[in-house]
């Protein structure tokens, strides 16, 4: 379920939204709303809903929400993703080995003379939970708990590196098909644009002006590295923490609490040329990204749909997904 501090978050997210981009929010908009079917999604759709008050005079706070699993949760429905890397132990090798590994032993041994406890008695699981316990009860509670005493800044970095190896091996760059399977996502996103494009090209009135969709984190991190985004030079192993001191892939700014990428396409009058007339900025956590193409914060909409034309056409989810057919007779003959 979703703690209060979430609703908080989501209420003030559509304010802060709703200020940036008035024309969009304004009365009589129309607002799609989907979400994933987990609780803590629906309320936040419901949250984030009721943040924007009665202004898009939708006569109720019940604005019709459709669940979309297969959108939202991409990840569950993909074989291949779910065959080789969630249910896979090996796929966490990186993981397990910084488990293992020096940093994390000098942190447990830490903790273990703190609470008095033979280092034997602890490992790297535990030693994550009483972490995640310290954080979870500042984020959501505002209060510093007693687990916090047991570890200094260099300890959080460690712990810190440890939840972006799992992040990026599960849900980043470590298997291409973490982020493949977003693709789905990707081009549903683009279908809109290209339809609201499409409509304002033939002076109709845009059918759906704002589409707000409800996902997790892990709905989020595979889609900006099928993008792009976050990528670091070297992958992040279990070997070479130091050497990623600097990464630019970090889980805890990318997907914090209430995390969220807003695409922004702008009508442009008063423009040279055709292909100027419509644009494209993206916000992620309301801040403005720099598209790779341009290395600007906002892109003409032909340029982005150029850049990114071989997942726009070629990524297909199914054959994407699909676990490759197991040759039976071969293994018959075994």
């Amino acid at each position: 379920r979703l703690a209060p501090q979430g609703r908080r978050d989501m209420e003030q997210l559509a304010r802060r939204l709703a200020a940036r981009f008035p024309a969009l929010f304004a009365a009589r908009r129309r607002l799609l709303l989907a979400s994933s079917s987990k609780h803590r999604c629906l309320q936040s759709g419901a949250a984030f809903r009721r943040g924007l008050g009665p202004s898009l005079s939708l006569g109720t706070d019940e604005v019709e929400v459709e669940v979309n699993d297969s959108l939202m949760r991409f990840f569950d429905h993909c074989a291949k993703f779910v065959a080789w890397v969630e249910e896979n132990d090996a796929a966490m090798c990186q993981v397990d080995a910084f488990k293992e590994g020096p940093e994390m032993r000098q942190v447990l041994e830490k903790v273990a003379s703190a609470l008095c406890l033979p280092p034997e008695e602890l490992n790297a699981d535990l030693v994550q939970v009483a972490f995640l316990t310290c954080s979870y009860e500042l984020a959501i509670k505002n209060v510093t708990s007693p687990w916090c005493s047991l570890f200094s800044e260099e300890d959080a970095k460690v712990l810190e590196y440890l939840n972006d190896l799992k992040q990026y091996w599960k849900r980043g760059y470590g298997y291409d098909i973490n982020s493949r399977s977003s693709c789905i996502l990707f081009q549903d996103i683009f279908q809109h644009l290209d339809k609201a494009v499409e409509e304002s090209k033939s002076s109709k009135p845009i059918s759906s002006p704002l589409i707000v969709q409800v996902g997790h984190a892990e709905t989020l991190q595979p889609l900006l590295a099928l993008m792009g985004f976050f990528k670091d030079d070297e992958p992040l192993k279990a070997n070479n923490y130091v050497r990623q001191a600097h990464r630019k892939f970090r889980s805890g700014r990318i997907v914090p609490y209430a995390a969220n990428l807003v695409f922004v396409l702008y009508h442009c009058d008063q423009v040279k040329t055709s292909k100027e007339e419509y644009q494209v900025q993206m916000l992620l956590n309301e801040k403005p990204m720099l598209f790779h193409h341009s290395n600007e914060t906002t892109s003409t909409y032909a340029d982005l749909k150029d850049y990114y034309k071989d997942i726009l056409e070629n990524c297909h989810f199914k054959e994407e997904c699909e676990l490759p057919k197991v040759n039976v007779t071969a293994v018959d003959e075994l």
